[in-house]
């Protein structure tokens, strides 16, 4: 499943060096057809422990990860909705990805130049680029409403729907809300969704920190609870499975230790006193934020992570192997990776009535473990 994050933010707050640093978590283009070879997009595996668990459980010969695309994007400036800078490039990439990593400059150092002038503001620069965003999205909502004109006046019911709901998106856009803040019906937000506007894409914010540096958590700066107070507002459950719609993290260490062997890795993270490198916990975000989960198979070729959107049913998520697991389907053998790790095997597990056989209407669970019957 082919579904990416833009990494955005205003110049010199850490983008590409975030890039970079995920980058170290990239995969093997050969098991992912779909992999790009363009240098700005990085195929990333998802951090999963028991991935390992199951390899050695089935004496696999190959382990597979789940994976998530991040793109690389071209850094804002104000007037990017107008042109200005790479503003056109910027717009048009944003627009092709599913979700948004919106990175977030929080620690000062003078030999960093800002684009803008003064103190670092992390809510400044995040007003600065969710402007753009919604003066962008409001060109294209005023576009899309005047080419509903006619049909609405010939009384086409999809289009009054549509135009309806467009119309509460550009109210609330006039008032400097992202257009996924809009109160919208499930009718009016599927009615909207071929406008395939910016702000409607879910957004996490990455809050990128710099050791031995003055970063605002750490001097406990007003500036922090400001910023945590407003993200915190900014969470919205109804569009993201996130429990927090932010990560910290620490772009330029992970970048340096990127050729470094985890146990040195290790120890100096403990040096530079980052112990938690943030970078997991973002790719994990990433994947949640996608609406995605992993199910897995294991057997001695290979044991992989398989991605599918939340709520696939088994048919749906044997798809992602091959289209006659959906098209052919029959039933899927499934046990919970708990209780396949707690048997030993799979045989194991279905000697303890572990395993269940499950039909087409069977929504599949993350951790589930599935051998597909076709």
């Amino acid at each position: 499943m082919n579904l990416s994050i833009g990494i955005v933010g205003l110049p010199n707050v850490g983008k590409s060096t975030l890039f970079n640093a995920l980058t170290e978590k990239k995969v093997a283009a050969e098991n992912y057809p779909f992999c790009t070879i363009d240098p700005s997009v990085g195929i990333v595996a998802v951090p999963d422990p028991r991935l390992k668990v199951l390899t050695e459980l089935s004496h696999s010969a190959k382990t597979i990860p789940a994976v998530v695309e991040f793109v690389d994007i071209a850094g804002l400036v104000k007037g990017a909705s107008e042109g200005a800078g790479l503003g056109n490039q910027f717009l048009s990439h944003i627009r092709e990805v599913d979700a948004i990593a919106h990175v977030v400059r929080i620690f000062e150092d003078g030999d960093i130049a800002h684009v803008e002038e003064g103190e670092i503001d992390p809510l400044r620069d995040i007003g600065i680029i969710n402007l753009e965003l919604i003066l962008a999205d409001m060109q294209t909502v005023g576009k899309r409403l005047g080419s509903l004109e006619r049909d609405v006046k010939r009384g086409d019911k999809a289009a009054v729907l549509e135009h309806e709901a467009l119309a509460k998106v550009d109210a609330a856009l006039a008032a400097g809300k992202l257009a996924r803040e809009t109160q919208l019906s499930e009718k009016e937000a599927q009615a909207v969704q071929s406008v395939h506007l910016i702000t409607m894409k879910p957004m996490l914010y990455v809050l990128n920190r710099k050791a031995g540096g003055h970063n605002l958590d750490e001097m406990n700066d007003p500036r922090w609870h400001e910023l945590t107070a407003f993200l915190d507002a900014k969470l919205d459950v109804r569009h993201q499975v996130l429990s927090k719609n932010w990560v910290a993290v620490d772009a330029a260490i992970e970048g340096e230790l990127r050729d470094v062997s985890f146990d040195e890795k290790e120890t100096l993270r403990r040096e530079f006193g980052v112990l938690d490198d943030g970078i997991d916990a973002l790719i994990k975000e990433a994947y949640s934020l996608l609406g995605l989960m992993s199910y897995f198979t294991t057997g001695r070729d290979e044991t992989r992570a398989w991605t599918i959107k939340v709520g696939s049913t088994a048919p749906e998520a044997g798809a992602t192997i091959h289209s006659d697991f959906r098209e052919k389907f029959i039933r899927a053998d499934v046990v919970s990776y708990e209780q396949l790790v707690e048997a030993g095997s799979f045989v194991k597990a279905r000697e303890k009535g572990k395993v269940r056989t499950e039909g087409k209407e069977y929504v599949v669970q993350e951790g589930d473990v599935i051998e597909f019957k076709i």
